[in-house]
């Protein structure tokens, strides 16, 4: 079986790096006090191969990653998707494979968990969810999966989130559930 190398192509990187440093700069309040020749840097990175591939991933799902922060304890910057709408690339996607699997009619293509696994990111968790609504208002007519606890998980749910009435809600579906205006967002430390 031949490994796939995730790595992107000189040309891939640098398109990729002026993207991300246009969205960098032209929503600063997302990322208040940080400079982008510090993002560049990690970005440019010795062992950054891979998180470029993921950020590339994240990019041509449409998720739109810019960075939201950077984590105390390891100094990473912190990157979430930041599309207006849940990824249009990611839609139609149940939770899990488990959630997949159990589908015995009309089964979706993939699941969120899976994707972001081939991707490399991770799904925002409800806090990281509601920290991503202080930046701007995001799922105002989409909703996006999010990390489930096990418990909920264990009987059969998986949560989801949006952003209607001027608020921040969470729900519960089956994990085997899907629709077209439900995707999930990620998040991705560099």
């Amino acid at each position: 079986m031949k490994i796939e190398k995730k790595e992107l192509s000189p040309e891939q990187m640098k398109a990729l790096l002026q993207t991300l440093k246009s969205r960098f700069e032209k929503n600063r309040d997302r990322h208040k006090g940080l400079d982008w020749a510090m993002v560049q840097e990690k970005l440019k990175g010795e062992h950054s191969a891979q998180k470029l591939w993921s950020l590339h991933e994240m990019e041509e799902t449409g998720g739109e990653p810019d960075v939201v922060g950077v984590d105390k304890n390891t100094g990473e910057f912190i990157f979430f998707d930041c599309s207006p709408e849940s990824p249009k690339g990611r839609r139609s996607v149940c939770y899990d494979r488990e959630g997949l699997e159990s589908r015995k009619e009309h089964p979706p293509k993939n699941s969120a968990l899976d994707m972001a696994t081939e991707m490399g990111i991770e799904l925002l968790s409800e806090e990281e969810y509601r920290m991503l609504q202080t930046l701007g208002n995001f799922d105002a007519k989409t909703s996006s999966w999010v990390k489930t606890p096990s418990d909920i998980r264990a009987l059969g749910g998986a949560l989801f989130g949006d952003f209607r009435y001027g608020h921040v809600f969470f729900y519960h579906n089956g994990a085997q559930s899907y629709y077209a205006a439900r995707a999930f967002r990620g998040a991705l430390k560099v």
